[in-house]
């Protein structure tokens, strides 16, 4: 029974690709799957932190160079997980016309377009897995969650969209949602004890998140465990989203 119960968790010969894998969420994240088996291709802008396999990328401008580096590294991506991220915090109405388009390119148009690669490829072999990083914030604005706020509700629909066109064929699409996670993006945030303090006492936990939370929920994702699992968001929020 232990060995069933851990082949729906088990990643061996599965390829996965992680964007935004340099720091934060998506660093845990690849650590998971690696973790579980999986071989993983770790894709950011901090070369550094990424590993002798990594694939520095900006992905405001880069993904076709992304696309064209993985393909290079391997036959097939079996599991999509888009983790990358950019968040500035300027108010709606001082958010120029080229940061909106820079904050969707990373956020919104990254995620979109590596599906469109990766999921009919997917959807060809019969087996495929997606997860997109989505956010409080987009179901609820505050902090200034201007176009952030904006991509990440896209997130949440490109993410059903992708459930409707790929499941059929075996590829399920799911979305991860974070409460506050102690991560490189979320620093100005934390800095103000006030505003932490707030959001610990909104989670039901009474904590603040950490990438290694998201760690057991993106294996679940990633594996055979979910395959009934689609079109679906789950909140890694402490409790945050029902508050």
């Amino acid at each position: 029974m232990r060995s069933e119960v851990a082949a729906l968790f088990d990643l061996t010969g599965r390829t996965a690709l992680v964007t935004g894998a340099s720091s934060g969420i998506g660093a845990a994240v690849a650590a998971a799957l690696d973790g579980a088996g999986a071989r993983v291709l770790r894709a950011g802008r901090d070369r550094g932190r990424l590993g002798p396999d990594g694939i520095s990328v900006d992905l405001a401008g880069g993904v076709e160079d992304l696309i064209a580096a993985v393909d290079a590294r391997a036959d097939a991506v079996d599991i999509l997980i888009n983790c990358a991220g950019t968040n500035p915090r300027p108010p709606l109405g001082e958010i120029s016309d080229a940061l909106y388009r820079e904050i969707l390119a990373v956020n919104l148009d990254a995620p979109f377009v590596l599906g469109q690669h990766y999921g009919p490829r997917m959807a060809e072999r019969g087996w495929g897995r997606i997860v997109n990083v989505a956010s409080t914030q987009a179901h609820r604005a505050f902090g200034n969650s201007g176009a952030y706020g904006v991509a990440k509700a896209g997130i949440t629909g490109l993410t059903r969209s992708q459930s409707e066109a790929w499941a059929p064929r075996g590829v399920t699409a799911n979305s991860l949602t974070p409460g506050l996670v102690a991560t490189p993006m979320t620093t100005a945030v934390l800095a103000d004890p006030a505003r932490a303090d707030y959001f610990r006492r909104r989670a039901h936990t009474g904590t603040l998140g950490a990438p290694s939370d998201f760690a057991a929920a993106a294996v679940f994702l990633s594996g055979e465990g979910a395959r009934f699992v689609t079109g679906q968001n789950l909140c890694v929020d402490g409790g945050l989203s029902v508050t």
